[in-house]
């Protein structure tokens, strides 16, 4: 063929594949539950929208891929006042169980390593403070972990014990004007970034106990655990402590059982829950959208009957998902929310969410493999709620106890 002939043969058409929109609006409101939310909730929740769409979504996917630490976005969480958990703080507007649930679920829709950085920030480090600090503790702290002017970090998780947390062997000797704590503690978000760790340890008598340990004190060494595929944009740490001293003023008074530390993951294990629902969310949303616009054998993919059966799943996934959580909430604002009944919505929304982001990634083909079409991330970041603040394991034994009366951890 000429040169001529060459520079005159028209490109293929239909060779070049179309950005796809998949931050499009979606109904993902498949039972109309989230219709009569009260407009101070629906106030939060319009917050962490906008926030993840504007703030989060044009950044998230380079800090993920680089394995960084959006700094900045934790910074704006507190600016935004979307760092309290529904905790309640002197000087701050009242925020209700479910507006925590619904901040919980859109931080983890934009992207899951955002919603665990206020997961440790505010549902376990702030939480810790405010559920067993002293008011002293509480007036000092509070304020400076709801802006994030400070990073708290929640170090219970033993390098050997992971889910038997309760046998931790981190020891806390008594002596004049504090304790000495030596011990390592691993997984542990914000562990490494010059802030608070919440550490707890046993003390001479055997009880656990709860400090207030401040990174930068001699003895404290945090290193950032590299080489994760799940939550890559939030540094968690496997953290040393040798003979660190802590004086008494940084010990938690109301911490003395592991009764106390298992009030501060019980009132966490429902934000787990919302979070997988964020997640899977935006696993649905992403696969309707492609399922619109991706061409295959003449048609759109969402014109075959079993793409339809696929989305008509997860769209009973989520629902099922919604209604677990929305029930947990108004028991939880009630104050009847059992143990058992928290663990039942954990085990029973990060099930559905690994289902739901199975399904989309295989919906989306070659395609879900790849950072911009969001599937990849939620999938993978999905692993690791599945797994922290009690595996799926463990919630099956605490649910399983409750129906047969019958312990099997021991």
């Amino acid at each position: 063929m000429s040169i001529e002939a060459s520079l005159n043969t028209e490109f293929p058409t239909g060779v070049v594949e179309p950005e796809y929109e998949l931050w499009g609006e979606v109904d993902v409101d498949p039972a109309g539950l989230f219709e009569d939310i009260p407009a101070a909730d629906r106030e939060y929740w319009g917050r962490a929208r906008e926030f993840g769409l504007t703030e989060v979504r044009p950044v998230i996917d380079e800090y993920w891929d680089n394995s960084d630490y959006p700094l900045d976005l934790a910074k704006r969480l507190g600016d935004l006042d979307l760092l309290r958990d529904g905790l309640t703080l002197e000087g701050y507007p009242q925020m209700s169980v479910l507006a925590a649930g619904l901040v919980n679920m859109e931080l983890s829709r934009a992207d899951g390593s955002v919603g665990t950085i206020a997961a440790v920030q505010a549902g376990l480090a702030l939480r810790s403070i405010t559920e067993c600090g002293s008011p002293e503790q509480i007036a000092h702290w509070g304020p400076k972990l709801a802006t994030a002017e400070v990073l708290g970090a929640f170090a219970l998780t033993e390098p050997t014990h992971g889910s038997d947390s309760v046998s931790l062997e981190t020891r806390a000797t008594k002596v004049e004007g504090g304790y000495r704590i030596s011990g390592e503690k691993k997984w542990i978000g914000n562990g490494s970034t010059g802030g608070i760790t919440i550490v707890w340890a046993r003390d001479g008598e055997k009880k656990v106990r709860g400090f207030i340990v401040q990174q930068e004190w001699e003895g404290y060494t945090g290193t950032t655990i590299e080489g994760k595929l799940s939550l890559r944009a939030i540094w968690q740490a496997h953290i040393r402590l040798d003979d660190v001293f802590v004086p008494d003023s940084h010990v938690l008074p109301g911490a003395s059982s592991f009764k106390d530390t298992a009030k501060v993951l019980f009132a966490t294990r429902l934000g787990v829950a919302w979070s997988a629902v964020g997640h899977a969310t935006a696993c649905y949303e992403t696969a309707v959208q492609y399922a619109a616009q991706r061409i295959q054998f003449g048609r759109p993919l969402a014109a075959s009957q079993i793409v339809q059966e696929r989305l008509a799943r997860m769209h009973s996934e989520l629902a099922t998902m919604q209604l677990s959580v929305m029930q947990a909430t108004k028991r939880e604002e009630a104050g009847t929310l059992s143990p058992v009944q928290a663990s039942l919505a954990k085990f029973t929304c990060t099930r559905l969410a690994r289902g739901i982001a199975s399904n989309a990634r295989d919906l989306l083909g070659g395609n879900g493999i790849l950072l911009r079409n969001r599937v990849a991330r939620h999938i993978a970041d999905i692993e690791a709620i599945h797994t922290y603040e009690g595996t799926e394991t463990v919630q099956a034994l605490i649910i399983g106890r409750s129906i047969t009366g019958i312990s099997a951890f021991a």
